[in-house]
């Protein structure tokens, strides 16, 4: 079960297809067993990131020898082994059910859904900002571009902190980054029916409270937060052009028909002088990134400034490109954004670096055979951020662009508008080796 995208654990959320039926181990023996050699497997394959992740596993040790002597049964092993890889903090930790664990039913299981307030929060210096609302919240008369100044009492900031404190039992973040873009979308679900005050500073500078009412509003980010009109749809992609003439494909998710789904997206789009490559709230996948890449290397030419691209698909762009990034990148999306940065493609703009979840796994089964530990062991993209790679640290933009409430009041995105200047004036000298004209691109 991972627990950070089924949204389970701290809020109660239900696990998603988790078998019945319950056993019973007697005294608790096995269940020491498992945790004293989960303490030590962990540590001796996972320990190399926890300097870099600031972990004391000191501290984790002592806390969970003890907790564990007082767990009574098959369930509520489950839990704690699951609290226990939160401390991780690696995004793609799991606890797996094992053949002999199948029937075994995690503690949360059986509660009601969890739905969504009908708004997603952003952060712009030191202030929390609506970033977009709908259905509930915006019926509640509560407006995009908005300062949000309290919680339920609570400043806005010091309750996503409390908030993120909740989540980290149970959910393994692998960044500081990843937590908070969590918290902001996520991280925001409660019960149908939950009833949330939010004091808020309209865009015009009214003062004003709003409660809400929970009902179905969705909790998932999808990206931009107002993406161009207009946008066709291919799968895993939503693409077209922007209001001032550049091509724009959201990269929602990186499977591995990826490359064919670029083409279809390039070839809708023609030729455009300049194309936005966003990949926000991409969940990952698994795909050839050479084939990828190569749909932005023209016929006949090789991109080496990092890696060797060939060109590929029958119609690549050779054109500059600017990559929008956020917290809320994973995985696959990260390695799949990452390229165009690292290999010296396209200029990278982003609120924060990407969630640093991207990893090589491993299985550790316990010895009580009930389940098994699945973990991050090395880092994808080793040669990444001058050799640290990418678990644990993100992809980080060439610029930190964070929105502005004026752009989210008039329904605006930010990083697109950065994104269309960039593309009008030229990147920053000396950020990104690729140069259009040298590889016999013509506008």
């Amino acid at each position: 079960m991972n627990l950070p995208w089924a949204i389970a654990g701290a809020l109660g959320l239900a696990a998603l297809a988790v078998p019945v039926g319950q056993g019973a181990r007697g005294g608790g023996t096995a269940y020491e067993k498992d945790v004293a050699f989960a303490l030590d497997a962990l540590e001796k394959e996972c320990g190399h990131f926890f300097k870099q992740k600031g972990i004391d596993w000191s501290a984790v040790r002592k806390q969970f020898s003890a907790e564990v002597k007082s767990v009574k049964s098959d369930s509520e092993h489950w839990k704690l082994l699951v609290r226990l890889l939160a401390r991780l903090r690696d995004g793609h930790a799991e606890v797996r059910q094992l053949e002999k664990g199948r029937n075994v039913k995690y503690p949360d299981a059986g509660e009601e859904r969890r739905t969504g307030p009908g708004l997603f929060l952003c952060r712009s210096g030191k202030t929390i900002l609506v970033k977009n609302a709908w259905a509930e919240a915006a019926g509640a008369g509560i407006e995009p571009g908005s300062e949000v100044l309290e919680i339920d009492g609570q400043p806005a900031a010091k309750w996503l902190d409390a908030r993120i404190a909740l989540l980290r039992d149970t959910v393994s973040f692998s960044t500081e980054q990843q937590a908070f873009f969590f918290a902001c979308h996520w991280g925001l679900a409660d019960a149908p029916g939950t009833r949330r005050e939010f004091s808020v500073k309209t865009p015009d500078g009214k003062a004003m409270k709003r409660v809400v009412t929970y009902g179905k509003a969705s909790f998932i980010p999808n990206g931009a937060a107002y993406p161009p009109a207009g946008l066709q749809a291919a799968k895993d992609l939503h693409y077209g052009k922007t209001a001032s003439g550049f091509g724009y494909i959201h990269l929602r998710r990186a499977k591995e028909d990826l490359p064919e789904q670029t083409d279809t997206a390039l070839a809708a789009i023609g030729t455009v002088p300049g194309l936005i490559l966003d990949f926000r709230a991409n969940g990952g996948g698994g795909m050839d990134h050479e084939a990828f890449l190569g749909r932005f290397v023209p016929q006949g030419k090789t991109l080496s400034f990092g890696n060797r691209y060939g060109s590929a698909g029958p119609a690549p762009y050779g054109g500059p490109i600017v990559v929008l990034i956020d917290g809320n990148v994973r995985s696959t999306g990260e390695t799949a954004s990452g390229i165009f940065k690292e290999d010296g493609r396209a200029y990278m703009i982003g609120e924060s670096a990407t969630a640093g979840m991207s990893s090589q796994k491993k299985t550790l089964e316990l010895p009580s055979q009930l389940f098994g530990l699945y973990v991050s062991v090395a880092s994808n993209k080793g040669r990444f951020n001058g050799g640290r790679g990418i678990e644990g640290i993100g992809v980080i933009p060439h610029e930190v662009v964070e929105f502005a409430a004026k752009d989210l009041a008039a329904k605006a995105d930010t990083l697109i508008l950065r994104a269309e200047e960039l593309l009008k004036k030229g990147f920053p000298k000396g950020k990104v080796p690729y140069d259009p004209a040298a590889f016999g691109w013509k506008p």
